[in-house]
């Protein structure tokens, strides 16, 4: 079921618009940081016979409305901070070369990593730590090799690794195999 259907079914069984749902929810305070799903899912079970997807579709609602929306740059930006922010301009330089393969790059920041995405596809993630960069890569079919080793439990999402300790490590051979997986996807 599409997030839309999850509201559209909460408005049909209550005779409620969302719009009026949150109000009501922001009256009782269930718009607080502090305020703990559950309590939510409780209250809309008990007043409207609610279930706890429907319920859990108005949690998201009130937590998308309780501050600021976060940015993918805000996002880029935390985790570049303190101790990885060495990495930052390695980052940097990773994104605006694969921006030059074509316009269908775009970033898609996690609280850990940072996946670079060709038309909506995961291609490579960027992930820093305090010691170096780890570079996630996608390249179905093609062995480990050197370097570059299999990405195993470190990522499901990507087959390769290589972890970059040095500014001078990021050279063509790690571009290279960047633009292969960006080409392949």
């Amino acid at each position: 079921m599409s997030f839309q259907a999850y509201l559209d079914t909460i408005t049909a069984k209550t005779g409620m618009s969302i719009d009026e749902l949150l109000v009501i929810a922001r009256d009782k305070g269930f718009d607080e940081p502090s305020t703990k799903a559950g309590d939510v899912v409780s209250w809309l079970a008990d007043d409207y016979g609610l279930g706890r997807g429907h319920a859990m579709a108005i949690v998201r609602l009130l937590k998308d409305q309780s501050g600021p929306a976060v940015t993918k740059n805000d996002k880029v930006d935390a985790l570049f901070a303190g101790s990885r922010a060495r990495w930052r301009p390695l980052f940097d330089g990773v994104l605006a070369r694969a921006e030059g393969w074509g316009d269908d790059v775009a970033v898609a920041p996690t609280d850990s990593y940072v996946s670079l995405t060709r038309g909506g596809k995961k291609f490579a993630i960027v992930q820093p730590t305090g010691e170096r960069l780890d570079l996630g890569i996608k390249r179905k079919g093609v062995d480990p090799d050197g370097r570059f080793e299999a990405a195993g439990s470190w990522n499901a999402m990507v087959t390769h690794r290589v972890r970059i300790t040095d500014p001078a490590e990021l050279d063509d051979e790690v571009f290279d195999w960047l633009k292969a997986a960006y080409e392949a996807d």
